[in-house]
């Protein structure tokens, strides 16, 4: 009655953990023009004007980002002019965010500037599985 399922009986099999890494830093008094991309993560406590797509963002409080923003989860305590677009943000009391912000997960702590829209992200659609008639 009760059988383990092989190993590609499941339509969707949870991913892997994320890899723990250090966090790449651009600090404050770095200023970066052009797109900025890596599947790591970053620490923002400089500026930059362009796209911005990696795994984690924490945008600190001395940092700014001007253009889009990618990324699994972001952390705002900065200023961000652009939109954003993250399964997971977190606005902190001292950020700045003018543009849509595109979740699945918003926190907004009272204190936080937020001109904008947010918008919900449709959650990955399962693949249909096809079920043989006996």
């Amino acid at each position: 009655m009760f059988s383990k399922a092989a190993k590609g009986d499941f339509a969707h099999e949870p991913s892997q953990p994320r890899k723990l890494t250090v966090a790449s830093l651009v600090a404050e008094g770095v200023r970066i023009r052009g797109d900025l991309a890596t599947e790591g993560d970053l620490h923002l406590d400089g500026a930059v004007e362009g796209d911005v797509k990696v795994g984690q963002l924490t945008v600190g409080d001395t940092g700014a980002v001007t253009g889009t923003i990618h990324a699994d989860s972001v952390d705002i305590r900065g200023r961000v002019t652009g939109t954003i677009s993250a399964r997971q943000v977190r606005l902190w009391a001292t950020a700045r965010v003018d543009g849509d912000i595109s979740h699945t997960e918003l926190s907004i702590e009272a204190g936080a500037h937020f001109v904008g829209r947010s918008l919900e992200m449709a959650p990955a659609k399962e693949p249909l599985s096809v079920v043989a008639a006996e």
